[in-house]
């Protein structure tokens, strides 16, 4: 591997121009496809084997058309202090307003309150539904401001009117700021660690250029293979992360292997057979890390892994050929400023930051070890209290109108008139179907936590029904979930007892089901990618307990970064802090995005890291000497890149959305537990009590394991290399401080 690798990067150093212009070709072609392709679909989201997704799908074959996802809004009417909306002034207005948000070319219909019957018994409050032609993501702009437009002259009246609803959705993502913020403190500290405009610039233009690939392939395959306009979030974001981690690792190298005075083109192709092998196996641990969200059993989810990976594949070619290209054409450039005008190589002594750290674990190993062991365990505590589920709009700001009426209509209809549950009655088999369903729906209804039941609809054939059931409770509270298994529960008596089947779905039961299946599937993902990884870093290190260390340093730093944010999303703790004006269940997907993520993005640390010190041993140091040699070379370029990628994901916690700012705090927590506790305490501590069994292998299992030489061994044992290329820019004297 390290010999390949190292004779890519010599070839790509001596042709950077082919290299540059085949790189160019692939962006611009990808780019064509991309302008080309017909926009990507707004993909519907489905969860195949849980009851409420079935439900559904029989709705849609019995019911063509009615389900379709066309974007709705929900207008909520609220009178002025201690009147009702059915006063004759205040009537006339809600009618006005109806009429006028019926006008809408894209509206299918916008039914008034006062002939459906929503208003509360109260008489404060009353809603209209508008149903649109199209989705929330086809609507226009001139649909979107009519919309508003009729509102704010409802308001006029004098009525408090508030809307909520798909049509408010806000479709875009945290796309612009948050990634250019996170550049930008990329960029400050790659500035810092290398003192170099080129060092810190170079990472940051090939992680573009890799970015723009990745994206735009996927918009270019978009329709071919049915991605939605989603599936390129995770890519973005990853892609963006590890392409700058890893030019980073390979401009590093090579600047260490200037300093030893060997010539540009010989220390690219060292930088790449060591450093770049590194690159090689961190990005299969990602790749195999989102790969294995297939495990979940969701299709969204599994695009957007494999999109993900691919982008992690882009990155990695790119640093192995695109990064040593770029040092061929500006190799002195990436030099320090002080190299540059001296003219002469200062190579680094053997005491900085890291190996002073090192010595520092490797002198107290137990009390280290057990400080980040203890630490971490003791934030992962509140982990075991997590409650999975969908936050909606009861955990947006009061500051979006869409809190607003959410809260409206739970003050003036009940908290759970926010999520009615929909329940599907197939009465195909029973002798009287009509007489089943209103059997079924008598029998729900007198279900404890149950505060309405709809009239049936019944479809054309009249042996399908679909009635909506009103729970006491709001869609986010225990109950309401305690309550949809009471219903499910009942299932086999009163079946039984008409003839007839019936199945619960909703958005509140869907994000019930999604969230015990996301549980149920946890386990089994994390088997399979950490099994998979401790198989790839045995052939890396050539070591049994070094992958079993990573793989349950990880684990770790996930289960304490789950725990934190239980600590402040679900139980409200510092949640101020954050802005995060209401507490409530975790997103299901977050566990799952949180350990594929972060897997890979520790792995990463741990592949740089520890093969440094492999590299040492292997090549006679002790032990303890090759900890320190790994700090030495390695901990400062790690520091740098755990410090990138916490700036990237902490951007987004200061997004309005509560599930981005939950998405981004977990994934900062996580890099932060594990670069600087695990990967930098733990990780040299346990080693430090190992020593040398640390890097023993059992015979059998060694001659079992292919030979990959991630440590550049053979390129220590080649004969010297030959004479850097004519062109090939001129040496820097080198020289020890």
């Amino acid at each position: 591997m390290a010999t390949f690798l190292y004779r890519v990067g010599r070839l790509a150093f001596r042709r950077r121009w082919y290299v540059a212009l085949v790189w160019a070709a692939v962006l611009a072609a990808v780019g064509l496809g991309a302008l080309k392709a017909p926009g990507a679909a707004d993909e519907e989201f489905s969860m195949p084997g849980i009851e409420s997704q079935k439900a559904f799908d029989l709705m849609e074959q019995r019911f063509p058309g009615a389900t379709a996802d066309g974007a709705t809004a929900r207008v909520v009417f609220i009178a002025p202090g201690g009147e009702k909306v059915t006063a004759a002034e205040n009537k006339q207005a809600i009618e006005k307003a109806v009429t006028g948000l019926g006008d809408g070319t894209q509206v299918a219909s916008a039914v008034d309150p006062f002939q459906a019957k929503t208003i509360s018994k109260d008489g404060s409050t009353a809603f209209a539904t508008v149903t649109y032609k199209v989705g929330a993501n086809d609507l226009t702009d001139a649909s979107r401001t009519h919309l508003e437009r009729a509102i704010d002259e409802a308001r006029d009246s004098g009525l408090t009117v508030e809307a909520g609803g798909t049509t408010l959705a806000d479709n875009a993502g945290p796309g612009g700021m948050a990634e250019v913020i996170g550049v930008a403190i990329a960029a400050v500290v790659l500035l810092i660690t290398f003192g170099s405009l080129a060092a810190a610039g170079l990472p940051l233009l090939t992680a573009v250029i890799g970015i723009g690939v990745s994206m735009a392939t996927i918009l270019a395959l978009s329709s071919a293979l049915g991605l939605s306009t989603t599936t390129g979030t995770l890519a973005m974001m990853l892609g963006l992360a590890v392409g700058i981690d890893y030019a980073l690792f390979v401009v590093s190298r090579y600047r260490e292997e200037r300093a030893k005075g060997r010539a540009p083109e010989e220390a690219v192709g060292l930088a790449a057979g060591t450093a770049g092998s590194a690159v090689v196996f961190a990005g299969l641990t990602v790749v195999i890390a989102l790969a294995g969200l297939a495990v979940v059993g969701i299709p969204m989810l599994t695009k957007m892994g494999l999109a993900a990976a691919g982008a992690v594949v882009v990155a990695v070619l790119i640093a192995l050929t695109l990064v040593p290209a770029f040092l061929g054409f500006w190799p002195n450039a990436v030099l320090a400023r002080r190299a540059r005008k001296s003219g002469r190589i200062e190579q680094s002594g053997d005491d900085n930051g890291g190996t002073r750290w090192a010595r520092f674990v490797l002198r107290r190993p137990i009390p280290v070890l057990l400080l980040g062991v203890v630490g971490l365990g003791a934030l992962a505590l509140p982990a075991a209290g997590l409650q999975l589920g969908m936050p909606g709009d009861e955990a947006k700001p009061v500051s979006t109108t869409e809190r607003r009426a959410y809260d409206a209509l739970a003050e003036g209809f009940g908290p759970g008139f926010n999520g009615p549950l929909t329940v599907v009655v197939d009465g195909k088999g029973a002798a009287d179907p009509k007489g089943a369903a209103a059997e079924i729906a008598k029998e729900i209804g007198a279900t404890e936590g149950v505060v309405s039941v709809s009239p049936a609809r019944f479809d054309d054939a009249g042996d399908t029904a679909v009635f909506s059931v009103v729970p006491s409770t709001a869609p986010t509270d225990e109950k309401t979930k305690n309550l949809v298994t009471a219903i499910r529960d009942e299932r086999p008596g009163i079946e039984s007892g008409t003839g007839a089947s019936y199945e619960v779905t909703g958005t509140t039961a869907m994000n019930i089901d999604i969230a015990g299946k996301v549980q149920a599937a946890l386990v089994p993902y994390l088997i399979v990618v950490v099994g998979l990884a401790i198989v790839l870093l045995l052939v890396v290190f050539r070591s049994l307990l070094v992958p079993l260390k990573a793989a349950l340093g990880f684990l770790l730093s996930v289960l304490a970064s789950l725990g934190a944010v239980v600590v402040v999303f679900q139980q409200g703790h510092g949640a101020q802090l954050l802005g995060v004006e209401q507490t409530g269940p975790i997103m299901s997907l977050m566990p799952i995005f949180l350990v594929g993520i972060v897997f890979g993005l520790a792995m990463d640390y741990e592949v740089f890291l520890v093969s440094r010190m492999r590299e040492a041993y292997v090549h006679g140091e002790s032990p303890a000497q090759a900890v320190t040699s790994g700090f030495r070379h390695s901990a400062r370029v790690v520091v740098a890149a755990a410090l990138i990628m916490i700036a990237v994901f902490a951007g987004f916690i200061g997004e309005s959305d509560s599930m981005i700012k939950m998405i981004g705090f977990g994934l900062a927590s996580a890099v932060l537990f594990d670069a600087f506790v695990v990967r930098m305490a733990i990780v040299p501590a346990v080693l430090a009590l190992l020593g040398h069994r640390a890097w023993w292998l059992p015979k059998w299992l060694d001659r079992a394991l292919p030979r990959v030489d991630v440590e550049g061994e053979a390129l220590a044992r080649r004969p010297e290399a030959e004479e850097p290329a004519a062109d090939s820019a001129p040496e820097l004297e080198p020289a020890r401080t």
